[in-house]
């Protein structure tokens, strides 16, 4: 059968050029958009009691764009101005082209890895000696301090931000062919939200190996993963599955 119906775990794309939408058009498609988490700020009271001085850090590691509002965020609301010498390590170039939203970037310390996260380890090695920050989610992966321990590197995870499974009690008829999640915390709301999910033909794609672990930890099967050699985006990946799909369905 035709894929007619996509649930993306995203907002949707305030852009009207969005490559969704043209996906949507090019292979007569619904597409839906409904976060499967919501990001709640951690007040600058709670972080507090984490006893968590930023100034004492001189390197800070960003994994999203998320990370980097409530770190910001946090700094804002206890009226500390970062020094122009803090050095910031990003998991991508595009979370780090993201930091321009806060700092004048040209004139910072500012490294970034690849995609995944064993990539900026073999940067961060290179400054081991500094004392490094890292913003995180509650809950957060595992994977990050377990390879920042084995590394031996000098850090502390602050708290910033939480992640909360969205309610999808209001959705009647979950009836899509795709499934597309971006984090691992999609996957443990889906879960949640609908606890006797049985997958078979509706096809999951998944954005970043972290997100790709956690849909085989699930005991779920991976049709679509993003990036990769051939599709960088995952709207890419999409396009590469959905030309392969209907044409044998013809």
């Amino acid at each position: 059968m035709k894929i007619k119906k996509i649930l993306v775990s995203q907002p949707e794309p305030n852009n009207p050029k969005s490559p969704y939408f043209d996906l949507a058009k090019k292979y007569n498609l619904k597409i839906d958009f409904k976060p499967f988490i919501t990001i709640e700020g951690v007040s600058a009271k709670d972080f507090r009691q984490q006893k968590i001085n930023i100034l004492d850090f001189n390197a800070v590691i960003f994994t999203s764009k998320t990370a980097i509002d409530h770190f910001f965020r946090i700094c804002n609301e206890l009226r500390i101005v970062v020094p122009d010498t803090m050095k910031y390590f990003c998991i991508t170039e595009n979370v780090a082209f993201y930091l321009q939203k806060y700092i004048v970037y040209r004139k910072r310390k500012i490294f970034h890895g690849k995609a995944k996260f064993q990539d900026l380890i073999d940067v961060i090695i290179k400054h081991r000696d500094s004392n490094f920050l890292v913003p995180l989610s509650e809950p957060h992966n595992a994977e990050i301090p377990g390879l920042l321990d084995s590394n031996d590197i000098n850090y502390t995870i602050g708290t910033m931000y939480r992640t909360i499974s969205s309610n999808f009690s209001n959705i009647n008829d979950f009836d899509y062919d795709i499934l597309v999640f971006y984090s691992p915390s999609g996957i443990k709301s889906l879960k949640e939200n609908f606890p006797d999910f049985v997958q078979g033909d509706i096809k999951i794609a998944a954005f970043g190996p972290t997100t790709a672990c956690a849909v085989e930890q699930e005991g779920l099967r991976l049709d679509i993963h993003a990036p990769n050699p051939k599709a960088p985006s995952m709207t890419m990946a999409l396009d590469d599955f959905l030309k392969d799909h209907n044409r044998n369905c013809r």
